[in-house]
């Protein structure tokens, strides 16, 4: 009888491994730095569109460090956009995602092109108006990003039926004053869109960079001083 008993035991112990290494098995970011998921495992239905993944970006070329379109961020960040996909659910819209956690060779990467002041590729379509030798004096351009503490993101609005963004008034990335999000020399369907981004997001925790109507921090960060190197894939 004795026997009979420790073989369950040892049934019940071989299928609790099992069910444990599946469990390990599918979770996708088991590799990731503790408290970072990739945000698609929590918020499926969020569109992604990674600039930097491709060449459509201010440098006009691939980005180092992204490697996939997986959008990474915080867990403490994807629950706040989470609430914020919620809510914009219930009027027919979602978020649109171009940018999240950013590896610091990416900024790296930004510092470099900056220097070269010869580099003017993407001029026209994304900074007609400022000289690029004054992107780091006017803040477009930075040594570090909050994007590197994985608690901010790029972000616009949708459409959910048609899957089109609206229309915010200038491009993202696009360095100049109508991208500030105190611009007011818009149309009145801009303005609208603009302040329904701007009062969604910080309802649910987030807070705005004045120059660019696309970029939000998570107040109270869990890893504001910290600056993360991982590539994203």
């Amino acid at each position: 009888m004795k026997e009979a008993v420790n073989q369950f035991s040892m049934h019940k112990l071989h299928y609790a491994v099992i069910a444990l290494l599946f469990l390990i098995s599918t979770r996708s970011d088991t590799h990731l730095p503790q408290g970072f998921v990739y945000v698609k495992d929590h918020i499926p239905t969020i569109e992604v569109e990674l600039r930097y993944l491709c060449s459509d970006n201010f440098i006009g070329t691939h980005i180092d460090g992204y490697e996939a379109e997986k959008c990474i961020l915080s867990k403490s960040a994807t629950l706040a956009l989470k609430k914020v996909q919620e809510d914009l659910k219930k009027q027919g819209f979602g978020i649109k995602i171009f940018d999240a956690y950013r590896p610091q060779r990416a900024v790296d990467h930004f510092r470099r092109w900056a220097r070269d002041l010869n580099d003017t590729l993407m001029k026209q379509d994304y900074y007609p108006n400022v000289a690029k030798k004054d992107l780091f004096r006017l803040q477009y351009i930075a040594t570090q990003s909050r994007h590197s503490s994985g608690s901010t993101v790029d972000v616009s609005i949708i459409n959910l039926d048609t899957k089109k963004e609206l229309d915010m008034g200038s491009s993202y990335d696009f360095f100049g004053e109508i991208s500030w999000v105190a611009y007011q020399n818009l149309t009145k369907t801009q303005l609208q869109n603009r302040k329904l981004l701007q009062d969604i997001m910080q309802k649910n925790g987030f807070r705005n960079y004045p120059k660019e109507w696309w970029h939000f921090t998570l107040r109270g960060e869990p890893y504001r001083n910290q600056y993360f190197d991982f590539s994203i894939k």
